[in-house]
């Protein structure tokens, strides 16, 4: 392998910018171009937004790419003129075919958030906290057809606190991320020839999150209903309806201690230190919460001016819609 590898850089959001900032600043590499999503309309205007990295690319005059599909010969033709050692794809969001894999002299190398093969797919951060992992890492594997089946070539491990969510893992995981990169890489035909291939039996797959999987259901155990709030920070956020019909996000809970007979999505207490509701099992206390159109507050800001809508002994609708 020459002296500075030759790099194609593949990825969009920020979590994939702080990835290729890592690249840039290290000598050892060469990025010969940047792939990223085409802009998006975004705000309230609806302007045409670059991706974050479009945006790092762009400030150091490197040449951006932007296909809606890597399938045509044309774009084939054009990532193979840049003659890349190899093509590091980070949260890129689209798919490679085979044909594109075979480009680069060493492949294509993808970051992805998770233990491999736990939580191959779309949403692996939140997946974690969501099913009560004790550990996450990123991956450093080569890519093939299959989605986040590619072998192994190095990987990082952090555990899960409990007050992560899925907004402090994004973090830790973005500065865990390129330095696993940059070691992958410096050792890159090495780990190549060793690569581990995953053990499909042990592979979990993570869904996208949704809105409506983000209900609280209060005939679920207070420890789960916990995690989740965790998970679904910052988006798409837990919610649940108030006794009035009035949706209120979730942004804060820790599982009560407190024990009762009442029936699940009873409210306990509601005081200053929280909202305790009861649920199939133990009970949770909800400390920050968020009415529809204001911002996220205390459970004493929401009960100065909202004390009706979770009144102690109301019944509040179990289930999901």
């Amino acid at each position: 392998m020459a002296n500075k590898q030759r790099i194609v850089f593949a990825g969009t959001p920020e979590f994939a910018a702080q990835h290729l900032a890592a690249l840039l600043a290290d000598e050892r590499w060469e990025v010969v171009a940047v792939y990223t999503q085409p802009d998006r309309p975004a705000g309230r205007g609806k302007k045409l937004q670059a991706s974050a990295v479009k945006q790092l690319a762009q400030a150091h005059q490197l040449p951006v790419e932007q296909p809606v599909s890597l399938k045509s010969a044309e774009a084939q033709q054009q990532l193979r003129d840049y003659a890349p050692d190899v093509m590091v794809v980070v949260a890129y969001g689209l798919l490679l075919p085979q044909a594109v894999l075979d480009i680069p002299t060493y492949g294509c190398v993808n970051v992805h958030g998770s233990l491999l093969p736990r939580w191959r797919g779309a949403a692996p951060i939140q997946r974690a906290l969501w099913a009560g992992d004790d550990e996450t890492g990123v991956a450093i594997m080569r890519m093939e057809a299959g989605l986040d089946t590619g072998p192994v070539l190095l990987e990082a491990k952090l555990p899960i606190l409990p007050t992560d969510t899925s907004a402090s893992l994004y973090e830790k995981l973005a500065e865990l991320g390129p330095k696993a990169l940059c070691e992958a890489l410096a050792q890159l035909p090495t780990l190549l020839d060793q690569a581990q291939p995953q053990d499909d039996s042990q592979a979990t797959y993570a869904h996208k999150l949704s809105k409506e999987e983000a209900q609280l259901d209060w005939q679920l155990p207070a420890v789960q209903l916990e995690r989740w709030v965790r998970a679904f920070n910052p988006w798409p956020i837990c919610w649940f309806p108030a006794a009035n019909g009035e949706i209120i996000k979730v942004w804060q809970a820790q599982v009560d201690n407190q024990q009762s007979t009442a029936p699940a999505g009873t409210v306990l207490h509601a005081d200053k230190h929280g909202i305790v509701i009861q649920t199939g099992q133990g009970a949770l206390r909800i400390t920050q919460l968020q009415p529809a159109g204001k911002k996220p507050m205390s459970a004493t800001d929401f009960l100065n001016g909202r004390s009706d809508w979770l009144v102690v002994g109301t019944q509040l609708p179990t289930g999901t819609s």
